[in-house]
């Protein structure tokens, strides 16, 4: 679900402000590539993923979801 042009602001106000002041934790299920999709423009994205991205560690965690297969369990 895409943000609108003022929400994609605030957001990129909000992590701008908190730039290397403290630790962040991000997650997200689309790629970075896909973001703009999201966020819309595509300038603001790219400073966006920037500023996360810098000097961060990035954990990609690709696999079955724990949700999906509890589901499972729960049904037998």
């Amino acid at each position: 679900m895409p943000y609108s042009q003022k929400g994609s602001e605030q957001l990129l106000l909000f992590f701008s402000q908190r730039y290397e002041r403290g630790s962040m934790i991000i997650t997200s299920n689309r790629e970075f590539s896909l973001w703009t999709q999201v966020f819309g423009d595509e300038q603001m994205t790219a400073a966006l993923i920037d500023r996360l991205t810098h000097r961060a560690y990035i954990f990609p965690m690709n696999g079955n979801s724990y949700r999906f297969k509890q589901s499972l369990q729960e049904e037998h």
